[in-house]
């Protein structure tokens, strides 16, 4: 079939379609269940996990540590906090803020840590996950 035939074919459908009782039924907006409420919230539907992850963050804690870490100055009388659910953990320390290099080591709790280069300060802190 030709292109220039279709065209005819379906300039005659549309007209007869446009006429025809069965547009007004479609014309109407479509209507749904929830756009009485609008779309429910990721607060409104979150279960289990999601949900104490979704309120801890609420109250202004962090659950999985994934914030960044407050700023200390490293000495010895204000460390640098380092959660942990375990009773040590590996520390990475970049020394200088240009430098590439990370200085890796244990962080024992229980005692102030030295980074082995520069000398500044951690402290290993006792963390609980929230489940």
């Amino acid at each position: 079939m030709s292109s220039w035939r279709f065209l005819q074919l379906v300039g005659r459908a549309v007209p007869r379609a446009a006429a025809s009782p069965r547009t007004v039924l479609l014309s109407r907006p479509c209507v749904r269940a929830m756009s009485a409420g609008g779309v429910p919230t990721d607060e409104e539907q979150a279960t289990g996990l999601e949900r104490k992850v979704i309120n801890s963050l609420k109250k202004g804690e962090d659950p999985f540590n994934v914030r960044k870490p407050k700023s200390y100055a490293g000495t010895k009388e204000n460390p640098h906090i380092v959660p942990s659910i375990n009773k040590q953990r590996l520390v990475g320390c970049i020394c200088e803020e240009d430098n590439s290099q990370v200085i890796w080591f244990w962080a024992h709790e229980g005692k102030l840590n030295r980074c082995p280069q520069c000398g500044a300060h951690y402290k290993v802190e006792s963390y609980e996950l929230p489940h």
